[in-house]
C-alpha cells in the first residue's frame, strides 16, 4: 500500500503532498524534511529505492523516488508494493503530467494543484493503485475537461440569460448588482469576456 506521495523541488519545497495516512501538519512538515534529505543527498547513480525515515514508518516502509530536472517525485510505500512496479507507476505519472500539460515544469504543478490532484486520483486512491494505463487515464482527463466546459458555458449563458434574456440587454432586473453591471457596460455589445464562443 502506498503511504504517501511526495513532489518537492531541488531546494526541499514540497509541490504536492498526498497522504493515504493521517498526519498532524506539523509531522506532515517534518516527514517532508525528512524524506528530502534523505533523497537529496544521494547520487543519481545509486538505486531509486531506499529504507524509509524514523517518521515515516522506518524499516518497514520503502522510500522510491525518482528525479527529473528539478523535481523529486517519491513515493512511500510498504513492503507488499513492488519497488519496479512503483517506479513504473511515477514514471506513468510524470508522463501523463507531461501530455496534459504540454512539457510539465514546476510552474504548472504550482498554478495547477487542482488538476494534478486530479491526474493523481485517477493512478492513485486511498493508497491503492487503480490505474497504469496511461491512454486510460488521459481519457478520463479529457473527458473531465470537457464536463468542466459545459459547465462554464451553461454558466455563462445563464448569467446572459440572467442579464440581457429577462429584462432586454439594456433593462432593468430584480438584481441591484446585475443592474449596476448593465449601467456600466451600456457601451459594449455583450457581457462575455474575450474570447468566449457558444
Amino acid at each position: 500500500m502506498i503511504k504517501a506521495i511526495l513532489v518537492f523541488n531541488n531546494h526541499g519545497k514540497p509541490r504536492l503532498s498526498k497522504f493515504y495516512q493521517y498526519y498532524a501538519e506539523d509531522v506532515q512538515h517534518q516527514i517532508i524534511r525528512e524524506t528530502f534529505h534523505l533523497v537529496s543527498k544521494r547520487d543519481d547513480s545509486v538505486c531509486n529505492f531506499l529504507e524509509g525515515g524514523t517518521l515515516i514508518g522506518g524499516s518497514d516502509y520503502k522510500l522510491i523516488y525518482r528525479h527529473y530536472a528539478t523535481l523529486y517525485f517519491v513515493f512511500c510505500v510498504d513492503s507488499s508494493e513492488s519497488e519496479l512496479g512503483i517506479l513504473d507507476l511515477i514514471q506513468v505519472f510524470v508522463e501523463t503530467l507531461d501530455k496534459c500539460f504540454e512539457n510539465v515544469c514546476e510552474l504548472d504543478l504550482i498554478f495547477h494543484v487542482d488538476k494534478v490532484h486530479y491526474i493523481l486520483s485517477e493512478l492513485v486512491m486511498g493508497g491503492m493503485v487503480l490505474e497504469t494505463n496511461m491512454t486510460e487515464i488521459i481519457t478520463r482527463i479529457e473527458e473531465q475537461n470537457k464536463l468542466e466546459k459545459q459547465e462554464t458555458r451553461a454558466h455563462l449563458v445563464g448569467v446572459v440569460h440572467k442579464i440581457g434574456g429577462n429584462a432586454g440587454i439594456y433593462g432593468q432586473t430584480d438584481d441591484l448588482e446585475l443592474d449596476g453591471i448593465q449601467g456600466q457596460q451600456k457601451h459594449q455589445s455583450i457581457f462575455l469576456p474575450k474570447g468566449v464562443r457558444f
